[in-house]
């Protein structure tokens, strides 16, 4: 880690700054199997709280870890009872079927590459290029992913780097090229810098 910190801090001196006010990185990984992408799917498009409680009254019902077989065996009624959406509801299912018939491997994710491992699990409903970035960052640890669709990085990017409105993913990328090849740990560090004050 302190290799990929001294090449950010070499490399771009926003991001010096970032990296000081923030301080230790402490990314947390989740492990790199079904459970984590059921529970990706559940969290899209909800805040904080409101899916943390959704996904525990899923989980309380369908065991923990979650798993295609427990998943498979609730009713439409009882996924809308803990409160999923039709949608969502669909998702999981897709992804439950998926898994269990062998569409969607988790024992291959490892050696794929990170380009291999967003088509693989863009085959499921529900899952597109921004919910597989974030499971190659934060369950498979890959290093250099830069996630140019989500509104954290590019807030903080606008705000960093002073631009006049949210970024393109061509601008992104520009930015970014000094990063690599530690381009998730430098989004980190800019998701960090929206929680705290800054001058």
């Amino acid at each position: 880690m302190r290799k990929a910190l001294n090449h950010l801090r070499k490399s771009d001196p926003v991001l010096r700054e970032i990296i000081e006010r923030v301080g230790p990185f402490r990314m947390e990984f989740g492990p790199p199997e079904f459970h984590s992408l059921a529970e990706a799917i559940i969290y899209q498009q909800l805040n904080g709280r409101a899916a943390e409680t959704i996904f525990n009254r899923f989980a309380a019902l369908a065991g923990e870890p979650l798993t295609p077989a427990g998943i498979l065996a609730l009713s439409d009624e009882q996924l809308r009872g803990v409160g999923l959406s039709k949608q969502k509801s669909a998702y999981l299912r897709d992804l439950a079927t998926k898994t269990a018939s062998g569409v969607l491997d988790f024992s291959r994710l490892l050696e794929m590459t990170d380009e291999e491992v967003i088509e693989h699990l863009t085959q499921v409903k529900g899952i597109g290029v921004w919910t597989a970035q974030m499971f190659l960052m934060f369950t498979l640890r890959r290093p250099d992913v830069l996630p140019t669709g989500d509104y954290g990085v590019q807030a903080a990017i606008k705000k960093h780097y002073r631009k006049r409105k949210l970024p393109k993913p061509k601008e992104m990328e520009k930015i970014a090229r000094v990063w690599a090849p530690y381009r998730s740990i430098a989004c980190w560090y800019l998701w960090r810098s929206l929680d705290i004050k800054t001058v």
